[in-house]
This record gives structure tokens, sequence and C-alpha cells, in this order.
């Protein structure tokens, strides 16, 4: 693991504080380090394996792809990216999807869309959130609502306006004669873990209706199953116009889709967007697979063990003190503490347990959707055993 670690300070740019852990193998809930040792994982890759590590019809599919053909020009016509453009466009709604490789394209997509349409009219600002998170291009950069990720890469993209999340009368008083779209996402994920009310998201398709505005949803994490539908919108009643999904699409491998609304469709015309290896055809039969697994009984699943799982950290809340608050939806949930919670992080990884902090002081669960109860009571089990040994 020295050598290991060695090399990456030597030869890879120190864009992560990483943790001390070499990880070697995986399958579905577990993953193992270079000496053996099983973690439960419940991070999943910053939700990127939904479905588990390694699940073998996954696997068999990038398998079955690689052997035959990887990679195609988006010169010529390939079946695994068509078909999963119409099982994209089954699952939400009619209309048409671009491929690339990240969510931070699958924005610069929609960002790039809502601009080309909006401009003929004079439109061209976007209204965004505090406490976003929509990737680190310059162009996402600068729509994510947080100035810490702004700090050193000025200037920032002209044509951005920053509302309060869950309060609509502050996106009413940003609403002009240049706004073209809305980008939200339905539950903040590096922000914190906060879901949006189903009034707000209501409220924001109403205006959106009134004043003619594109409303698009990063679903990047939220997608594919994590928040117990298969996109996060079904649970409020509101359909966007534009849909952005990356991470756990192809159950590990790099893919990114936005889906854009039969109304839009004719916006982007032959030279106006692309990505080399956007439609790859082994992530996209992976996808595909992906998208087959996640039946109704996982989604329950999700649901309920969600369900489970919050009521856990509730009675931990009951205890502790320094527990703020329990937020989330299905199995994206966060626990709010009164101080950083990295140190917490590294305790749950000496007993095993996989998990994350963002925003500094929120513990985030992002576990795989094949988690139990069992699986539950066991982080919970060892978050108890962590929180009642701190002297705080």
């Amino acid at each position: 693991m020295k050598h290991i670690i060695k090399l990456e300070k030597e030869f890879v740019f120190q864009t992560y504080k990483r943790h001390e852990l070499y990880l070697i193998k995986g399958k579905d809930k577990y993953v193992w380090d270079y000496n053996g040792k099983k973690y439960l994982d419940f991070f999943a890759g910053i939700s990127v394996c939904n479905v588990g590590h390694c699940h073998p019809r996954v696997v068999n599919a990038i398998k079955k792809q690689a052997e035959k053909l990887i990679h195609v020009s988006n010169h010529y016509y390939a079946q695994p990216y068509v078909e999963l453009a119409r099982e994209l466009a089954k699952k939400t709604f009619p209309g048409k999807v671009f491929f690339s490789n990240s969510g931070a394209e699958a924005n610069e997509c929609a960002i790039k869309l809502a601009r080309k349409w909006g401009n003929p009219r004079g439109k061209n600002e976007i209204i965004v959130f505090s406490g976003s998170f929509h990737g680190r291009t310059i162009a996402t950069l600068t729509a994510t609502g947080q100035v810490k990720f702004h700090k050193g890469f000025e200037p920032l993209v002209p044509g951005f306006k920053y509302a309060k999340f869950n309060d609509l009368s502050s996106v009413r008083k940003l609403i002009n004669s240049k706004t073209a779209a809305i980008l939200i996402e339905p539950v903040q994920g590096e922000g914190g873990v906060y879901p949006a009310s189903k009034e707000f998201l209501k409220g924001l398709k109403k205006l959106c209706k009134k004043h003619g505005l594109m409303l698009i949803f990063d679903e990047i994490q939220t997608g594919i199953g994590r928040t117990g539908e298969l996109f996060a919108y079904k649970h409020y009643g509101v359909v966007p116009d534009v849909i952005t999904l990356a991470k756990s699409l192809a159950g590990g491998l790099p893919i990114a889709a936005t889906v854009v609304n039969k109304k839009y469709e004719s916006v982007f015309s032959y030279g106006d967007h692309g990505s080399t290896f956007g439609g790859n055809l082994v992530p996209c039969s992976a996808a595909l697979e992906v998208l087959d697994i996640i039946t109704p009984r996982l989604l329950s699943n999700t649901r309920n063990i969600g369900k489970y799982f919050i009521e856990k950290l509730i009675k931990l809340k009951q205890k502790y003190d320094f527990v703020k608050e329990i937020r989330g939806l299905g199995l994206m949930i966060g626990l709010e503490l009164a101080f950083n919670g990295r140190d917490i992080v590294k305790s749950c990884q000496d007993k095993g347990l996989i998990i994350n902090c963002t925003n500094d002081n929120v513990l985030r669960f992002l576990p795989p959707l094949t988690i139990n109860k069992t699986d539950v009571d066991k982080a919970v089990s060892i978050l108890d055993d962590i929180f009642g040994k701190l002297n705080v």
C-alpha cells in the first residue's frame, strides 16, 4: 500500500483528499482491500454502483460487447446507443437523448441547449440554486451554487442567477425577459442531502409554464433508482423538460445522458454539440442491463429500506445531541452533525463500514439498492458505537 501511495503522490494530480484505503475487489454491497479486509460499502462510489459492485449481468454485458466491438465513431450507426436512447425515452418522456461521458458533460449539454433555444428570443440566463452542485467544468462550476468551488477560477461564465433552494419567492424575483431556464437537483447531494419540497418543484413547473422557461432536472445523483423511483421527479409529479443522468447509469462505467423533451428536439442541429466517446458501445450495453435490473421490486426495496434506515438514524438523533438533522429520500440519506464529520468517516472505515462526509458536517449514505435491514442494523450499530465514544 505504501508503494501505491508513494506513486500516487508522485504522478497523480493532488486534487482529491484520499482516505488510506487501497481497494482491489468488489461484489454487491461489499469491497475488499489489499489485505483482504471486507467492508460494507454505504457509499457505492458516490452513487455509481446502485445495482452493487460487479453485478454479474452487467459484467457479462460488458464482456459480450467488448468481444464484438468496443468503439465506433458517431459518424456511423450502432445498435447499443440507439437501443439505450429508446429505453430512456420510454422510461421518461417522448423526446431525444444526447450521450456523453460524465455528469458535468450532461449538464453542459443542457446548458448549451437552453442557450441555443433561448438566444434567438433574447433569453440566455439560467436560474440555479444555492447549495447546488452541477460539475467541475467552467460552465457547470458557475452553475454550482457554492462559492468555495468558484474561488481561483474567475472570471466565471456570465448568465447564471442564484436563487434560494426551496424558496419560490426568490425564484420569482430573478425571472426577467432574459431568463431561459431553471436548473435544479430534486435532492441536493454535494450540498448536504437536501430534498426539494413537492410544493417547491410544482411551483417551479408553474413558473416555467407561465414565463415560457425550460425546466432542467439534474438527476445525476438522484437518478437510476437512488431515491426509490427510477427518477426522482416521479416522486413529485413534476415532469421536467430536460433530465441529466450519469453516475449509476452503466453500473460503474463512465456514461452520461441528456434526455430532452420532444418540444426541444430540433434545437440542436448538425455540429451544434458532440462527444468522441459519447454513446460508447460498452457502457451503453452495460446501461441497458442496469435499466433491466432495476425492477419495481428493487425500487420497492429501496423505498422500504430507506424508510427503515431513516427511522434508525432518527433514534440516534434522539440519543445524541450533536446529531442535528436526518434528511433524505429513498437510499440517499444525510445525517447532519454539529461538527466536521471527516474523523467519523475514518472511524467507520476502521470498523469495516464505508461512508462519506459532504459539506463538511453531513454524513452521507448512498449504499447499493440491494442492501437489507441487517446491513442497516450493522451500519447503525457501528455509528452508535463511534458516537458513544466521542468526547463532545
